[in-house]
């Protein structure tokens, strides 16, 4: 899947038959494995069975060696993460815990609790869920036809296994599944409905299986002070420090003021980053000159924006008013006088950046940056 678009998968496993997290935490070559210090994803699979059991079960035999092989993996593998692959009930249930376990007599039974406690295991150890489960359920409750089990009614078919790689391939890559153009060796019908189910399921809600929600992201907002003057604000998530750079200067505190020489259209760019990566978003700042700030009244329609030859005013109903036209500097560059439905010629203005100015009745007023190309 990963190479029909595009993209490379490295990656190497220990899946003995029916084995457990806690037989994992002792087994010299799965430690091995993750301690070799080279991975972006460490993946995590219980046994089938064990996380639907009693809670009792669960906390005693599961959830502990969940945490500490998430701990060899961040400690081998500081900047990778865990990603706990969240599988489903068996077809009909589990008949040989029903006896003593009813919740699990039934596939929706034994599905619901594996959901359930693959999700505890992704947050207590601050990590993510590839939700294969989730999206089996989805095709068996959409297209029934598609057979996802193999004959045993627990391990899958080929369906059941495409499904499993469109799930992790989407929250690996973080990509649109509906991309991919392999199918395997299933009819193109059938592999299309899996991964549009995968992109719904999945790609579409991406952090309700914590996929990404633990990324380096850079991101701010700002507001005016005065004059021109903007106090900036950090809204980026995972970083351990930050760098501003405003153009002309720069600065390393997290929510900066700054004072801009004069008007004009600043690019301000806010770099995060941690032990493991950074990233660089960056914003437009319009400075204005002093007096366009403040104005306020209930808002004429201007349009369009951005314009070429003419802008389109609907004011409200028979109120006359006056146009003024400024450059970023305060200059006014043009001055009008109309009427409701009437239009500004601003074929003389040559393309950048405007402020247009109305001035209402009864001192009402109101400012909006256009823009001439």
């Amino acid at each position: 899947m990963a190479n029909s678009v595009g993209d490379t998968l490295i990656y190497d496993s220990n899946t003995p038959g029916g084995y457990t997290l806690q037989g994992h935490s002792t087994n010299s070559t799965s430690l091995e494995k993750i301690m070799e210090g080279r991975w972006d994803f460490v993946v995590l699979q219980e046994q089938s069975q064990r996380p639907s059991l009693p809670i009792e079960q669960v906390v005693m035999n599961v959830f502990p060696y969940a945490r500490f092989l998430d701990s060899v993996n961040i400690a081998h593998n500081p900047c990778g993460e865990t990603l706990f692959y969240m599988t489903w009930g068996r077809k009909n249930g589990d008949a040989s815990n029903c006896p003593t376990w009813p919740p699990v007599c039934t596939y929706c039974g034994m599905d619901s609790l594996l959901h359930l406690r693959y999700m505890m295991m992704a947050d207590s150890n601050d990590a993510m869920v590839s939700p294969v489960g989730a999206v089996w359920h989805y095709i068996r409750d959409h297209f029934p036809g598609i057979e996802l089990y193999s004959q045993d009614e627990s391990h899958p078919s080929t369906a059941g296994s495409y499904a499993a790689a469109c799930s992790f391939y989407t929250a690996i890559f973080k990509k649109d599944p509906t991309l991919i153009n392999y199918d395997f060796t299933l009819n193109p019908e059938d592999a299309a409905t899996i991964r549009a189910t995968t992109k719904l399921m999945v790609y579409d809600s991406l952090p309700n299986w914590n996929i990404g929600i633990y990324d380096l992201t850079s991101n701010f907002s700002y507001t005016h002070i005065s004059g021109y003057t903007y106090q900036f604000f950090n809204q980026s998530q995972n970083a351990t420090g930050q760098n501003w750079d405003f153009g002309t200067a720069t600065d390393t505190t997290s929510t900066p003021t700054f004072t801009f020489a004069e008007p004009g259209i600043y690019n301000v760019e806010l770099t995060t980053f941690n032990p493991c990566d950074t990233v660089t978003s960056a914003k437009l700042v319009v400075v204005l000159a002093t007096g366009f700030y403040n104005i306020d009244s209930k808002k004429p329609l201007f349009y369009p924006n951005p314009a070429s030859d003419q802008i389109f005013i609907n004011p409200p109903k028979n109120s006359t008013l006056s146009i003024n036209i400024y450059n970023l500097q305060g200059k006014e560059v043009l001055t009008t006088k109309c009427f409701t439905g009437n239009r500004i010629d601003i074929k003389s203005l040559k393309p950048g950046l405007y402020i247009l100015k109305w001035n209402g009745v009864n001192n009402t007023g109101f400012r909006k940056l256009i823009i001439e190309e």
